[in-house]
């Protein structure tokens, strides 16, 4: 079965920011109960949807297929749960790790959040300067609850 492994961190400073222009997402939430998710997401010129479980510590079953950006884009518009998710993703490397940094729009400007994907649960990872308190654990912080509870202007 396919997994997710990462950690997610509150980002503290602009120490991160890259001189290159990061990926505009568009996310939205086609259902959401008993810990699965299934999300529609533009991605730049491409599409996607992801069925995600309930995460086992580090470890959470992802499924996910490209779809067309025509079909994203009317589930998107028609039947997702506002409001939509918008960020744009940046890749930062950081001691031979590539960090998704993530700085949202819309109901949620003001939060930037950085994950890292792990290999498995008990891998090290040297901790950014510019990463702050871990939240991997803390449901307020996953995207999909940001649609009913935006975190913005932390």
């Amino acid at each position: 079965m396919p997994v997710e492994i990462e950690r997610k961190f509150l980002v503290v400073c602009d120490g991160w920011r890259p001189t290159t222009a990061g990926q505009r997402f568009c996310q939205g939430y086609l259902a959401r109960s008993n810990g699965v998710t299934v999300r529609v997401r533009r991605a730049g010129p491409q599409a996607y949807l992801t069925v995600k479980g309930e995460p086992d510590g580090l470890v959470r079953p992802e499924f996910e297929y490209e779809v067309s950006v025509d079909d994203a884009e009317a589930m998107l518009k028609a039947l997702c749960a506002r409001p939509l998710i918008e960020k744009t993703r940046f890749i930062v490397q950081y001691e031979g790790f590539n960090w998704h940094v993530d700085e949202f729009a819309g109901d949620n400007a003001g939060l930037i959040l950085a994950e890292v994907e792990l290999k498995r649960p008990d891998q090290h990872v040297p901790l950014p300067p510019w990463v702050g308190e871990e939240v991997t654990h803390d449901p307020r912080f996953r995207n999909s609850r940001l649609v009913d509870t935006p975190q913005g202007a932390l």
